[in-house]
Parts: structure tokens; sequence; C-alpha cells
């Protein structure tokens, strides 16, 4: 595998691999949701959906990296309210064109890496999110994150699992370990995107001593993870 990003990594070749991940989102902003129509998720879908709205029942939640709110539409079914962010303006407004019921939705366009927001939300929400961020900055997201939700609140992400066959093929990794894939959208533009699948012992062994009551639930295409803030 040839490695996409220059060694050693600075700070700027870091900067350009987020604002060229954050490009490629704008441009599939309206064919984002066709990846939930794959046939073989179908049952995972529905299990995670369950999951999602048993865990943020009645609940004030901080959403990060919403997107087009396809999870956003689904927790709001049980939730008490959602603030849902995203960096992306595309698909902030392919997700205002739904219907929200019958939580209050509240979408706001924010950088989670420059966050002014001072409140504290009872859960904060990141689906699709971990597998973006680079391994060396793992540390600051899960601080931020945990930073949004009052102690005792809980954090879920929610990612995917590499399945082979159902996944993209993995066609770079760098010096740090981070992988990327090769993706390409209906426009024909191609895209080297990172996309991290980290395992269950890896997340843990992250997580150590930072939080409480870490739940690490296993699909055959997604995990969900839930944990307290200490």
């Amino acid at each position: 595998m040839r490695d996409p990003i220059s060694n050693p990594l600075t700070s700027v070749t870091l900067k350009n691999m987020y604002s060229d991940l954050i490009s490629y989102y704008e441009d599939r902003a309206k064919e984002y949701e066709k990846i939930y129509s794959k046939a073989e998720r179908q049952s995972d879908l529905l299990v995670a959906a369950q999951i999602l709205q048993d865990l943020f029942a009645g609940k004030r939640v901080f959403e990060i990296a919403c997107g087009t709110g396809y999870w956003t539409e689904i927790i709001a079914k049980t939730a008490h309210s959602i603030v849902a962010t995203d960096i992306n303006d595309a698909v902030i407004e392919v997700a205002k064109s739904k219907i929200y019921s019958p939580a209050n939705v509240n979408f706001q366009i924010a950088d989670l890496f420059k966050l002014e927001n001072t409140n504290k939300y009872d859960s904060l929400f990141g689906g699709f999110i971990w597998s973006h961020i680079l391994l060396q900055d793992l540390n600051t997201f899960i601080d931020i994150a945990n930073s949004l939700a009052e102690k005792g609140g809980t954090v879920v992400f929610m990612d995917n699992n590499y399945v082979d066959g159902s996944n993209l093929s993995i066609t770079g990794k760098d010096s740090v370990g981070n992988t990327y894939q090769t993706r390409t959208l209906e426009n024909g533009t191609t895209h080297q995107i990172l996309k991290n699948f980290p395992s269950e012992i890896f997340i843990r062994q992250l997580l150590a001593n930072k939080v409480s009551d870490l739940n690490f639930i296993n699909l055959q295409y997604y995990w969900i993870m839930k944990y307290r803030v200490l």
C-alpha cells in the first residue's frame, strides 16, 4: 500500500487532509444516504436504530457530525431535544429539509475542534465520525466530546466494522497507522478518504481510566459504544 501522506506528518498536511475530507462530504451530500440501502446491512440498521432510540429516550442530546440527519431523524423519535451540528453547510441543508418529531431539533454549523459551546448535555452522539479522526488526534477528540456531556452523562459513538465485500477496500496506510479508502462519487471525482476501523480492544485501551461503564455492542457491519463521563 502506498503512503498517501508525506512523512513526517506536518500540521500543514494534516490540515489539508481534513479539508479534503470536508470537501468530499460537501460533494457527496445528496448521494450520502444511498450507503444505507445496502441489502446486507438492513438487519443491522434496524437493530442499531432501536439501540440508539433506547439510549437517548428523554435525553437532551448534542450530536456531532450529524451529516444529512439520517440518524438525527431516528433518535428524534425518542429524545427530548437534539442540537445537531456539522462542519458542512451542504449536508446541514439536506438535514434541514426533513421532518423531526417529537424531539425539538436545532441545527448548527460547527467545527468540533473549534467549538465555542459552553452548554452541557445529558448525552453526546457521534455517528461515523470516529473513523474519520486521525489516530494521533483521538485523545483530543475524546476530550472535546466528553466536555460536552454532563458529569455522569452518556457519550455514544457508532461506526463501521470492516466487512470484506461490503466495505470498500483499504487502499492506503500512513506511517502512523491511519488507513484510507479510494472513493468515487457520482460526479466522477475520485477521493482518498481517511477511514480507520478500530478494534474493540484498541478502543477499550484508549479509554481506560478516562470513562466509566463502557459498553461495546458489536454488530456485523457496525459497532456502537456507550460510556459515562467521569
